[in-house]
């Protein structure tokens, strides 16, 4: 759309930044009345960020740099520093702790846990309002003792009472944790709408605190390779580049695929639930495998477009990439009528088989409903509300014969 509006001088920045702050709003929105796990909203502000970013290396300052190649290099350089940070990290751990520190931090890792399920399990349910009554008397008594034994203010605990006070915490946390856990899935089981919008509504603030973040890390970069892809010609003329998509498609797919497996892997073995230094390594490899695996997904996608056989039959996906926002608000609308109490009711009873077959079922009808559409309709229904909101008039939607 940038290039678009360059090539023909028209102004691009309002009615971007209009189509921007529409989808933040359909994105939350969404995230409220139907799905907390929305990501519209996040690229909604990457493409505000990245908006930001265009017209700060359109500056005399940085003007010699605002070109695919510049953004190519600075985007691998950005997707580079958690691992490299990381990679320190482990260095500087390695180097620090032997493995007669990390055996003893284990057993007492073991012990810790052992302690906290065994505990949480005898406890009764955590409740709110009996934790507020309790805490009362707590306090007086604490100041209680602190009048009496001024001179224990300045006491060191021992290494046992530490680890006492450590557990009777993450016991506390652990049982608060649990009960949270257990109201949304009973709201979400057996709970009416309104019940299930209270508790996403809960979430939004949390979600839109984490969303600077994930945005600066993982969301820009990425937003600067698409730019260089396009801008570069390399995607579009991307039959004279298979000597760049070729190896994305093998590196990618191979080694993508062997990192994101093995971060799962380590994340879900039954020690890392112990030790933080496996979960920590295994999502580091799983978080890395994404990028690789998702290069690899874009190579093979692109060079079977290079064969004429294959590049008709992914023509049928066509349809459903021009309505992909009315496609994702529907897999929501679709799943939660199948899941959620207030509807089908099917919450936590259908294993990942089946999930599965729901994803092929819903894939297939939203082949066919696209292409259906869209013979019928220049755009799909919510394409074209966000449209019309961007242009600040109602577009045409009927397809003239």
């Amino acid at each position: 759309m940038l290039i678009r509006a360059r090539e023909i001088g028209k102004p691009f920045g309002a009615w971007f930044t209009r189509r921007m702050v529409v989808l933040f709003i359909i994105g939350l929105l969404h995230m409220i009345f139907l799905w907390g796990g929305d990501i519209l909203h996040d690229y909604a502000f990457a493409g505000l960020l990245f908006l930001g970013w265009i017209y700060l290396f359109q500056t005399k300052r940085l003007k010699k740099f605002d070109n695919p190649e510049s953004f190519l290099r600075i985007a691998l350089v950005w997707l580079t520093v958690p691992f490299v940070v990381g990679t320190i990290m482990a260095l500087g751990f390695g180097v620090r702790f032997d493995n007669v520190d990390l055996t003893e931090d284990w057993q007492k890792d073991q012990y810790v846990d052992s302690e906290i399920d065994s505990r949480t399990k005898a406890l009764p349910p955590w409740s709110a309002d009996e934790t507020e009554e309790s805490d009362q008397p707590a306090a007086a008594d604490s100041a209680t003792d602190t009048e009496s034994e001024p001179e224990d203010q300045d006491r060191e605990l021992t290494e046992a009472e530490e680890t006492e006070e450590t557990i009777n915490r993450r016991v506390e946390n652990r049982r608060k944790r649990l009960a949270r856990e257990k109201e949304e899935v009973d709201t979400f089981s057996h709970g009416t709408y309104w019940e299930a919008t209270k508790v996403r509504f809960r979430h939004v603030g949390t979600a839109l605190t984490v969303t600077p973040f994930f945005t600066l890390v993982m969301l820009l970069p990425i937003f600067l390779l698409g730019y260089w892809l396009i801008a570069s010609g390399t995607l579009r003329n991307h039959q004279d580049n298979r000597h760049i998509f070729k190896p994305m498609a093998l590196i990618g797919m191979t080694f993508g695929m062997f990192f994101t497996v093995g971060g799962l892997s380590v994340m879900q073995h039954p020690v890392a639930d112990v030790s933080r230094i496996l979960q920590t390594a295994g999502g580091m490899l799983f978080f890395f495998g994404q990028y690789v695996l998702a290069a690899g997904y874009l190579g093979s996608v692109v060079l079977l477009l290079s064969s004429p056989a294959w590049s008709k039959r992914l023509d049928h996906f066509a349809p459903m990439g021009r309505m992909a926002l009315t496609n994702y608000i529907m897999h929501s609308i679709i799943l939660t009528t199948i899941f959620y109490g207030y509807a089908g009711g099917f919450y936590g009873q259908v294993s990942r088989a089946p999930q599965m077959l729901i994803v092929i079922a819903i894939i297939v009808f939203q082949l066919f409903f696209s292409r259906w559409w869209l013979e019928r309709y220049r755009f799909g229904p919510l394409e074209w509300v966000w449209r019309s909101l961007t242009y600040k008039t109602m577009q045409p939607m009927k397809i003239t014969p």
